[in-house]
């Protein structure tokens, strides 16, 4: 577990609020699909393969620690809370409104601001299922299906097929 404190995310606010600029615009104007990419490399600080399709509105708090593959889906209203890091690799698949949250917060109330910072790593060619949730330090094997609605505590076998909340293996390919 890493911790992130109050002062660690002020240094980087500059580039929150370019991004979240970024963000707001992306989302409230019309963009053709490589205005799209070109927006979320923006963002991300990496330019995005022609292969990969975003649906708007898409949803992101930092950005930088967002790295996305070749032929990756990102379906519409999809949150990627990727300051802990998020990875999708090559193929990856997200449904409409899954959340992906790198990120969170301490139990004890004098801890409470500090972030718990995690990343998250959804493997090639993983299907995150609509409305899923993927929580911090989960890693979502190569193959592997998350079932719509489900909530992922744990790590994903690859082949795989999980769901519920929390999630369990309930079939594998």
């Amino acid at each position: 577990m890493t911790m992130l404190t109050t002062a660690a995310i002020a240094a980087e606010q500059p580039l929150i609020d370019q991004n979240q600029r970024l963000v707001q615009h992306l989302n409230t104007a019309p963009h053709t699909p490589a205005e799209i990419r070109q927006l979320v490399g923006e963002i991300t600080g990496q330019p995005l393969d022609a292969s990969v399709e975003i649906r708007l509105p898409f949803y992101t708090d930092y950005g930088r620690k967002l790295t996305i593959g070749k032929r990756v889906m990102i379906n519409d209203q999809v949150q990627l809370t990727d300051l802990g890091g998020i990875t999708l690799e090559d193929d990856v698949l997200l449904g409409p409104g899954a959340a992906l949250i790198s990120v969170n917060h301490q139990l004890a109330p004098e801890r409470r601001r500090a972030l718990d910072v995690r990343p998250i790593h959804i493997r090639q060619n993983a299907w995150v299922g609509a409305k899923a949730i993927i929580l911090p330090g989960v890693t979502v094997g190569k193959n592997a299906v998350v079932a719509a609605g489900a909530v992922v505590t744990k790590d994903v076998p690859a082949n795989a097929v999980v769901a519920g909340v929390p999630a369990k293996v309930i079939k594998i390919i």
